[in-house]
């Protein structure tokens, strides 16, 4: 078992880098097949979703753009309970199809946050792309269309994923023990 050190805290592999290319690439089969013959606007949310969606838009096949908006809800390893915009959409989404991904759904109140911002622009429709989905504390108030991988309720580091801005940088996902 690899064990890492992420500042103060030591984590175990979860999910190992082959299993994540798996997933991702049958997640993109799917969004492709959805959004045959569409154009498509991605939304990627930074700063953990960044591996995500560059490995994600590199099997995208259809007519892409990708676009970024940028949240904070973290202060080291827990959620601080209040969601601020940081940085807003630089792309017009009117009428489009809006893909958002992002890396990490556990209470949902960042997401929340965000569809409702998104929606102020009135695109045709807006589906989302998780890396992980913590089952336990997600209060499904909105469907996740595209799910990676379902968690237990464990703080993980790794593809994208931090711990108060390091361990980024792990090609695996690492849960904390």
């Amino acid at each position: 078992m690899r064990i890492v050190s992420v500042a103060d805290k030591k984590f175990r592999i979860a999910i190992p880098q082959s299993e994540i290319k798996r997933r991702v690439a049958i997640l993109a089969d799917d969004i492709n097949r959805d959004y045959a013959g569409e154009e498509l606007v991605v939304v990627a949310v930074l700063n953990g979703s960044f591996m995500f969606v560059a490995d994600l838009v590199r099997k995208i096949k259809v007519p892409c753009r990708v676009s970024f908006v940028k949240t904070s809800s973290y202060e080291k390893d827990a959620s601080s309970g209040e969601v601020k915009q940081l940085i807003g959409l630089a792309d017009d989404i009117a009428g489009r199809h809006v893909l958002v991904v992002e890396d990490i759904i556990e209470t949902g109140s960042t997401m929340r946050f965000i569809l409702n911002y998104l929606k102020k622009f009135k695109p045709a429709d807006i589906r989302l792309a998780s890396l992980i989905v913590k089952l336990q504390s997600f209060d499904s108030m909105f469907h996740v269309d595209y799910v990676g991988f379902e968690k237990e309720d464990r703080f993980v580091v790794g593809y994208g994923l931090d711990y108060d801005g390091f361990g980024r940088n792990l090609e695996d996902i690492y849960e904390a023990i």
